[in-house]
């Protein structure tokens, strides 16, 4: 049985982690998670609930070149979906707002990039992928993508980067992201994004049968949300909240603040009662985890948890297509089980 190891790199609760396994799974390839890093308390406790059988670092900044060798193990595959806030649209709007610096400027996140890249090129990974919000394509007027790319490829083969959207790919939520894909530097050069799945997706395959009516927001909530859309339309924003049916074929994008009043989707009920939040369990259908997957008993931090992960089903075709370029293109060799 081949065998293939990994790292999972601001890791969250383990979404990409998930999305490599199914793939791994499917093609019957022994899969090991070697090292898991996340700095949010919140989150590894998630993690380690779910994923029992790794090594935990919490902060990648304890990583340096005279130490990177005895901290980050040998791996095949590195998983990353590296902080986004200093490169999306929210978040630029923000730190323009607070006088803060954004992109690379971002010397708390902005710059971790670059800590990746020094992990990919010292450790020799074979294959990795990396995923951030769309923005990052547009963020300083292309530079800052064209910046990482020039870095990536001096060491990997790195196709064009792409942007997938999640209800392309099986799930009913509007979600864009961009993923970078880079191999070893070899003479095959023909790696393909995976395509749209193009099945049809209802938000209702997603809802759970009983919701307690805690989750029916309260008449000042939805008077607020009226009347701020109301408001946004006549200066011409065009902001406000999405009301969802259950018959709508999917929702916005779900974000770590859902949890604040959840305009980017609130589902509609019947009768006169008010809109509903959804709920944790359902935001991380959403996001493709699977129902056994143990969330966190605090709602908020399950809400940001959710709003903050990579949607599994467009991770794991594009695992299934790295781990057929791994297996397609012998030099890159991977191991046997033993």
């Amino acid at each position: 049985m081949q065998k293939i190891t990994s790292v999972d790199i601001f890791a969250g609760v383990g979404g990409m982690r998930i999305a490599l396994e199914q793939s791994a799974l499917r093609k019957k390839i022994y899969h090991k998670c070697l090292l898991a890093c996340e700095i949010d308390k919140n989150c590894k406790e998630v993690y380690q609930q779910n994923f029992l059988d790794c090594d935990f670092l919490d902060d990648i900044n304890k990583i340096n070149k005279k130490n990177i060798h005895s901290i980050i193990p040998n791996h095949d595959i590195l998983m990353a979906g590296f902080p986004c806030q200093p490169f999306s649209s929210a978040g630029v709007v923000v730190r323009n707002f607070l006088n803060r610096s954004h992109g690379f400027k971002d010397k708390n996140q902005g710059n971790l990039i670059f800590k990746l890249i020094e992990i990919l090129k010292l450790k020799k990974t074979k294959a990795f992928v990396l995923e951030n919000v769309r923005n990052l394509a547009r963020h300083d007027n292309g530079k800052t993508l064209e910046i990482i790319l020039k870095e990536l490829r001096k060491h990997f083969y790195v196709p064009d980067p792409k942007i997938l959207n999640a209800k392309d790919f099986g799930l009913p939520q509007s979600r864009e992201r961009i993923y970078i894909v880079g191999f070893l530097k070899r003479k095959h050069e023909n790696f393909l994004f995976p395509k749209s799945i193009n099945k049809k997706t209802l938000i209702k395959d997603i809802l759970e049968k009983q919701v307690n009516k805690n989750f029916t927001i309260s008449n000042k909530l939805w008077q607020g949300h009226i009347n701020r859309k109301k408001r946004n339309l006549l200066n011409g924003r065009g902001f406000g909240f999405k009301l969802s049916k259950p018959k709508d074929p999917f929702t916005r994008t779900i974000t770590s603040r859902y949890a604040k009043d959840g305009s980017e989707c609130l589902i509609y009920q019947t009768g006169k009662k008010n809109p509903r939040f959804l709920t944790p369990r359902e935001c991380f259908r959403l996001q493709g985890f699977p129902e056994n997957f143990k969330i966190s008993r605090f709602k908020t931090h399950a809400y940001q948890q959710a709003g903050n992960s990579v949607p599994v089903n467009v991770v794991t075709k594009i695992c299934d297509s790295i781990l057929d370029y791994l297996l397609v293109h012998k030099k890159i060799s991977i191991g046997k089980v033993a």
